[in-house]
């Protein structure tokens, strides 16, 4: 651990520690309230909660092993090499410290200001909200050589804290905790994915340098078991790193940036790791105290502030920029960097429930001061690395810049023509976004068919033909002008880039309807990666997508039905009996008006697929490499995951 004196907290971790704030009353009622969702992110925040405590136990020093296990049933073991929890009797309540951390919500030693002095975990409510929302819950503490057990289900203990003796197995201290997750609760599901838990888990171990965690799944013994073991010296070095050849990112230059400090006050910590490459886009990860701020904060802000700052100053310096030039943006010094940011804060301040923002505003100073130095010594110390970073920052002004007259060209044209949207829109009565919905659809045949079927109180139709433009391998000033990009961009109405407005959105559903085919589903990637680079709030709030066209139209007599997958064709079939027709549909084209309307665009009737993503930087990497230049790396995803064809974003 390399967090100075920071990383041991002398005072005593005992009963009295444990502070109380409330009772357990509303978990079971509201559980949204505490882990976000019932589905299955929140199925999984209960081991992140869990992982967090021991977590904690690294943070202050005492800790440096986790293990977690998937076991047969869904049952999750957490154990670490922790102090174990305390258990000695908490004065206030004369429970057992472990009762109370376990069974009352907000107890716990984040809150006495003593023993952790900084702490991740969901406001300090992860044990008892974890407890409350499981079937049952056991958890073991060793503690002086002595083994105690306790067992809870729905959140009550059935058993008081039990001295089971000795400890015969060689453990000295450490806590291992054992729970089923309540399909009361988690009615969606109660399966856990372990490639969610892993990426979780190596995340941490990136975030505390020299832990070691280890991750197994023995739900199905008779397959082996699987096993993944994260152990990173380098930290966040060994992060950003990782990031790049996931996301098939070629560096520019030699090596990864990194620089820490400590507050004066010895009260907050920060690090930053950096590197960039051949990318057109940025990927900035920030973290306070462990948690993924995927709202940024102070920490990111200070970041980014001073990074302009330095790079304007350099280039200045050394006449990179000439007196007359415009300055970097902050768009131009970030293209293509991958960033990690970590804070450590001793009273962190976040913004939210979910703790998406760090709201700290020291650290805002605490990381700007370090950037600005630490990165301006660098430049100085590495003229050859800053030439690289410049000459690729310089392009991307230069970009930005011609990206500027092409808007404003397109500007000046729009606003000399009679109607500034795009001729072959077919718009909609409505003008309330809540009811209405914009079909983006390929081919003019298609469009023809979709016009003809729509509801033009509030459905629009903006036909599209041939592919477009792929944004991952061009910059900005491509975009502007571009025949079959700057259409979309101007009936969604909300402009592209640094210039988005989401207030401006005309429509509140904008429907993807491609081909069921190969170049259906190409066309839908171009535009899934255009909106996610460049629109990318439409996908954040949840506003894109994909139509569901039907495969096979199965007929007999009077009788039809529409089958989207070849089982489905195949079970109306065998319901018909023999003399059925049975017709293929090789796209939208091939449906008159009616049919389109009665499978894919009447909301009474329809099944269309919302885009989310689940994991930001997964769907980055994802599209960088689907996506990207890097021929290689895309052989490889398709190698692995063409007979399973879920990309996962």
């Amino acid at each position: 651990m390399e967090f100075s004196d920071m990383s041991k907290v002398e005072e005593k971790y005992d009963g009295d520690q444990i502070q109380v704030l409330e009772g357990l009353e509303a978990v079971r009622k509201r559980p949204g309230m505490y882990i976000g969702s019932t589905g299955p992110r929140g199925l999984h925040h209960l081991v992140y909660e869990i992982v967090d405590n021991a977590i904690d136990e690294a943070l202050a020093g005492f800790c440096d092993m986790i293990e977690v296990k998937i076991l047969p049933g869904n049952i999750i073991y957490v154990s670490d090499n922790g102090r174990g929890i305390p258990v000695g009797i908490q004065q206030k309540t004369g429970l057992p410290a472990v009762t109370v951390v376990f069974t009352i919500l907000h107890a716990g030693g984040k809150f006495g200001g003593g023993s952790y002095k900084v702490s991740g975990g969901l406001h300090g409510v992860g044990a008892s909200v974890v407890n409350a929302l499981s079937q049952w819950l056991e958890v073991e503490v060793v503690s002086e050589g002595r083994l105690y057990y306790q067992k809870f289900e729905r959140g009550k203990e059935i058993c008081p804290l039990t001295d089971k003796g000795e400890v015969t197995d060689g453990r000295k201290s450490g806590t291992v905790v054992r729970f089923q997750a309540d399909p009361e609760i988690f009615k969606d599901t109660t399966e856990y994915e372990f490639e969610t838990l892993e990426t979780r888990l190596r995340e941490q171990a990136f975030l505390n340098a020299g832990i070691r965690i280890r991750i197994t799944d023995e739900r199905n013994p008779e397959e082996g078991v699987i096993e993944s073991e994260f152990h990173y010296e380098g930290g966040i070095k060994s992060f950003v790193e990782f990031l790049n050849e996931k996301r098939a990112a070629e560096p520019i230059h030699d090596g990864v940036i990194h620089f820490m400090t400590t507050a004066a006050d010895n009260n907050s910590t920060a690090e930053v790791a950096m590197q960039y490459t051949e990318s057109y886009s940025e990927l900035i990860l920030s973290f306070a105290n462990n948690i993924h701020t995927t709202d940024g904060g102070t920490h990111e802000d200070g970041l980014k502030r001073a990074l302009t700052r330095v790079m304007n100053d350099y280039a200045k310096k050394y006449n990179i920029l000439k007196e007359n030039d415009k300055n970097l943006s902050g768009e131009d010094v970030r293209e293509g960097l991958t960033c990690v940011i970590s804070v450590k804060v001793k009273d962190a301040q976040f913004e939210g429930q979910t703790k998406a923002r760090l709201g700290n505003t020291e650290i805002s100073q605490l990381t700007s001061s370090l950037v600005h130095d630490k990165l301006s010594t660098y430049l100085e110390e590495n003229p050859s690395e800053a030439r690289a970073i410049f000459d690729k920052a310089m392009a991307a002004s230069r970009a930005r810049e011609a990206a500027r007259k092409a808007r404003d060209l397109a500007r000046r044209k729009t606003a000399l023509e009679s109607s500034t949207l795009p001729g072959k829109l077919a718009d909609c009565i409505s003008k309330n976004i809540e009811e209405t919905e914009i079909y983006i659809v390929e081919g003019d045949s298609a469009g023809g068919s979709a016009k003809g079927g729509r509801d033009r109180q509030f459905q629009a139709i903006l036909p599209l033909w041939g592919k477009m433009l792929n944004v991952e391998k061009a910059r900005l000033d491509r975009v502007y002008g571009n025949e079959k990009l700057m259409p979309v961009v101007t009936a969604v109405g909300c402009g592209l880039g640094e210039d988005f407005d989401l207030s401006k959105l005309r429509y509140g559903k904008i429907i993807i309807m491609a081909d069921a085919d190969v170049d259906g589903a190409h066309i839908r990637t171009l535009l899934l990666t255009f909106f996610f680079r460049y629109m990318r709030p439409l996908v954040d709030t949840g506003r894109i997508y994909l139509a569901q066209p039907p495969l096979f139209r199965v007929s007999k007599g009077k009788r039809h039905e529409y089958a989207f997958s070849d089982e489905e064709r195949d079970a109306f079939i065998e319901q018909m009996g023999s003399g059925c027709e049975v017709q293929r549909y090789k796209g939208l084209g091939e449906m008159d008006s009616e049919q389109l309307w009665e499978t894919t665009m009447n909301p009474e009737t329809r099944t269309m697929l919302r885009v989310e993503v689940s994991d930001a930087v997964k769907a980055d990497e994802r599209i960088t490499v689907l996506m990207g230049d890097k021929v290689e790396p895309r052989r490889i995803f398709i190698e692995k995951n063409a007979l399973y064809a879920n990309l996962d974003l």
